[in-house]
C-alpha cells in the first residue's frame, strides 16, 4: 500500500511517500480502508520527536481517518466490514489502509460524507470536552473563541450555539463570514485588541468562558476577559508561546484556569487509560453525531489534497490559511 513513512525525526516536509505493507492486525484491532485523513498542526511536532509521545520508528503520521472497515481481529467489537466508520488512532493514517482499537471506531450517520467526517474523531470532541466538561458553558453563556477557525475553534464556536451560548469569536478578518455563518454573536479581528470589545459586547461582566487554541499574549487578556466564577480553557498553543499564570489573578478576579487533552481519553497520555475512558469519550461522540444529524452542527473542509501532495496539504495548516479542516486522502 502507498503511505507516508517517517524513518527518523524530521521535518515534516522531509517525510517520504512510499510503497509498503499493510498494518498488522492486532488483539481488538479494525482494520480500515481510508478515504480520508486530518491533517493538524500537532503532526509536524510528532515527525519532529517534539510531541508529547514519540512512536516508535519507522511509522506512519496520522490520528485521525474515515473510511471503510475491512475486517477486525477475533475478538474485537466491531462494526461489519463495509460499515462507513471514524476513528481515532495511535498513529498510521496517512496510508491506504489503517488498523484502529474498535473502541476508536464509530460509525459513521448515512449523508456524512467522508472529508467533513473527519472533523468529529478529534476536532469536535476537543472542543466539546473544553467547553462542556471543563468551562461548564450553559445556555446564555457568552464564550470567547480564539482562533475561531481552526479545526477546533470553529468546532467550539457551533458546540457553544447548539448549548444557547453567545459567542465572541476571534479571526483574520478574510474569515469573518464564515464564522458569522457558523452563529457567532460578534466576531473580532484576531490582530486587534480585544478587551474592550468583550466588556462592551458583555455589558461589562465578561465571559464565563474562554477557549484558547492560541496561547500567548491572547492568553493574557483572555484572562482579564473572564467574568467572575469564568474559566479559561487551555488546548493548544498554535501561536507558538506557553503562557504562564500568576495565582494572584486568580484569587482576586475569582477565575480558573483549567486544560483539555483529548489525547486522555484516547490513550495518548502516560498509563495509556484509554479503556477506563472509552466509555466517557464514545458518549461524546455520540452527542456530536446526534447534534451533526439534528443540522447543528455543520464541520467546515477548507481543502482535500491526494497522498501525493502532502506537504502541500500542511502548508495549508502551517500558514494559517485554513478555515475548518485540512484533508488528505489516500
Amino acid at each position: 500500500m502507498r503511505a507516508i513513512l517517517c524513518e527518523s525525526w524530521r521535518d515534516f516536509d522531509a517525510l517520504d511517500l512510499r510503497d509498503i505493507a499493510p498494518p498488522r492486525m492486532r488483539p481488538r484491532g479494525v482494520r480500515i480502508r481510508v478515504e480520508a485523513a486530518g491533517v493538524s498542526f500537532a503532526t509536524q511536532l510528532v515527525v519532529a520527536g517534539k510531541y508529547q509521545r514519540r512512536p516508535p520508528l519507522p511509522f506512519v503520521p496520522g490520528t485521525e481517518v474515515v473510511g471503510t472497515v475491512l475486517d477486525a481481529a477475533p475478538d474485537a467489537e466491531a462494526p461489519p466490514p463495509g460499515t462507513r466508520v471514524f476513528a481515532v488512532l495511535d498513529w498510521g493514517g496517512y496510508a491506504e489502509e489503517a488498523v484502529a482499537d474498535d473502541i476508536h471506531v464509530v460509525a459513521i450517520p448515512d449523508g456524512l460524507p467522508s472529508e467533513p467526517a473527519v472533523a468529529f474523531p478529534i476536532s469536535y470532541p476537543t472542543a466539546g470536552a473544553g467547553l462542556l466538561w471543563r468551562g461548564r458553558i450553559a445556555a446564555g453563556d457568552w464564550v470567547l473563541v480564539h482562533g475561531a477557525t481552526g479545526g477546533v475553534g470553529l468546532a467550539a464556536v457551533e458546540i457553544a450555539k447548539a448549548v444557547g451560548a453567545r459567542v465572541i469569536a476571534r479571526a483574520g478578518t478574510a474569515k469573518h463570514a464564515l464564522l458569522r455563518a457558523r452563529g457567532a454573536d460578534l466576531v473580532l479581528d484576531s490582530a486587534a485588541p480585544f478587551r474592550d470589545a468583550v466588556r462592551d459586547a458583555t455589558g461589562g461582566a465578561g465571559v464565563a468562558c474562554v477557549l484558547d487554541t492560541i496561547g500567548g499574549d491572547a492568553f493574557d487578556d483572555g484572562l482579564r476577559c473572564l467574568a467572575d466564577g469564568g474559566t479559561l480553557v487551555v488546548v493548544g498553543f498554535a501561536g507558538g508561546g506557553i503562557p504562564t499564570v500568576g495565582a494572584n489573578i486568580l484569587l482576586l478576579k475569582n477565575i480558573a484556569v483549567a486544560g483539555l487533552n483529548w489525547g486522555t481519553y484516547v490513550g495518548w497520555s502516560p498509563g495509556d487509560n484509554r479503556r477506563v475512558f472509552a466509555p466517557r469519550a464514545r458518549d461524546m461522540w455520540e452527542r456530536l453525531m446526534g447534534w451533526w444529524q439534528e443540522g447543528v452542527l455543520r464541520p467546515e473542509v477548507h481543502a482535500a489534497f491526494p497522498l501525493t501532495q502532502f506537504r502541500e496539504a500542511m502548508a495549508e495548516v502551517r500558514e494559517r490559511r485554513s478555515a475548518g479542516r485540512v484533508v488528505l486522502r489516500p
